[in-house]
C-alpha cells in the first residue's frame, strides 16, 4: 500500500522517545556535540509546535475526496497548487525563536538578520510560511537574496516552522477511507501530500517505506528503481558504505546522479522524529556526496 499510516504517540511519549534517540546518537557522535546540542533545540520548538496542530486549528479546505484523487491520478500531490490559508499567528512565533537559537548556535548574524526582517516586516513572516507550505523555493530564494539575506537558512527557517502545520494537513487529508485507491495507485518517488523528496527509506518489517522530508507521510513503491528518475536497470544500485553496517544503505543512481538513504528500523519514525533519524544517517549523506551524488531540486506542479 503506498501510503502508510504512521502512529502518533502523544506528546508525552513522543518527547520521552527523542530524549533516548538524542542519547543514543550522542553517546555514538561525541564529536558532534554542539551540532547536535542545536538541533535538539530546533526540534523542541517543533515538537511544542506541533503538539498545538489540533484539528481545530486547521483551515477547512475544499479538497473532496473524487478532486484530490483525480489529482493524484494525474501524478500531482494533493496539497501542490492549492490555495491554503496558513495561520500565521500560530506558526509565527516560531521563527523568531528558530531564528534565535540559529544565531546562538553557530549561524550566528546570518540568522539574526533574518530574525530581526522578520520582526520588522521586511521580511512577511506570513508570506515566508506560504511560500514554504506551497515548497516554493525559488520565492524564498529570491526574497532573500533581494533583502541580503542567506537563502538556504530563510528556507530553513520557513521549513522548521510551517512543517508542523502541514504534518498536520497531510494526515487529515490522506487519512480517509475514500482515497485509499488512488493512494494505492501512487507511483511517484515524491510525497504524494506535499510533493518533497524523501528524506530517506525506513525498512521496518520488511517494507521499504519512503518518508517525507517536510511533513513526514509515509508510502511505498512495490518497484526496485531509483525513486528521481524510475531507472531501475544497471545504473541503478544499492550499497553499503560501511560493510559492518548493512543496515543502512544507500541507493545510487548514476542515470541521475541522486541518491537515497535507507535504514533499517524497529518501526517508522513518527513525526517530527523522522529528522533524528536523518542525523543518525549523517555519514551516508557524505558518503554519497564524496562520490558525486546529490539530491535534486524540489519537483515543480501545475497549479
Amino acid at each position: 500500500m503506498p501510503h502508510v499510516p504512521v502512529a502518533d504517540p502523544g506528546a508525552a511519549a513522543l518527547a520521552a522517545r527523542a530524549d533516548g534517540r538524542w542519547a543514543a546518537l550522542e553517546a555514538a557522535r561525541p564529536d558532534l556535540a554542539p551540532a547536535l546540542a542545536l538541533q535538539r533545540r530546533l526540534l523542541s520548538i517543533v515538537i511544542r509546535l506541533s503538539s498545538s496542530m489540533t484539528p481545530a486549528r486547521l483551515p477547512r479546505l475544499s479538497l473532496p475526496p473524487r478532486y484530490v484523487a483525480a489529482k493524484l491520478a494525474r501524478g500531482v500531490p494533493a496539497l501542490a497548487g492549492e490555495p491554503i490559508p496558513v495561520p500565521g499567528a500560530a506558526l509565527a512565533p516560531a521563527l523568531d525563536l528558530l531564528c534565535r537559537e540559529l544565531a546562538d548556535g553557530g549561524a550566528g548574524e546570518a540568522a539574526a538578520h533574518i530574525g530581526e526582517h522578520i520582526a520588522s516586516g521586511r521580511l512577511d513572516a506570513a508570506s515566508l510560511l506560504t511560500a514554504s507550505v506551497n515548497r516554493d523555493q525559488q520565492a524564498i530564494r529570491e526574497g532573500a537574496i533581494r533583502l541580503g539575506l542567506a537563502p538556504d537558512l530563510v528556507w530553513l527557517v520557513g521549513e522548521l516552522a510551517a512543517s508542523p502545520f502541514v504534518h498536520a494537513l497531510q494526515r487529515a487529508i490522506l487519512a480517509g477511507r475514500d482515497l485509499a485507491a488512488a493512494l494505492d495507485a501512487w507511483r511517484h518517488g515524491c510525497c504524494p501530500a506535499c510533493g518533497s523528496w524523501p528524506a530517506m527509506a525506513e525498512v521496518a518489517a520488511g517494507y521499504r517505506t519512503l518518508r517525507c522530508s517536510f511533513c513526514a507521510a509515509a508510502w511505498a513503491l512495490d518497484t526496485y528503481a531509483c525513486i528521481y528518475c524510475g531507472d531501475g536497470g544497471e545504473s541503478f544500485t544499492t550499497a553499503a558504505p560501511d560493510e559492518a553496517r548493512k543496515d543502512r544503505r544507500l541507493e545510487l543512481c548514476r542515470a541521475c546522479g541522486s541518491y537515497l538513504k535507507t535504514a533499517d528500523a524497529d518501526g517508522l519514525s513518527p513525526f517530527p522524529l523522522l529528522a533524528i533519524a536523518d542525523l543518525e544517517t549523517l555519514d551516508l549523506d557524505v558518503a554519497a556526496m564524496e562520490h558525486g551524488y546529490a539530491r535534486p531540486a524540489l519537483r515543480l506542479f501545475p497549479r
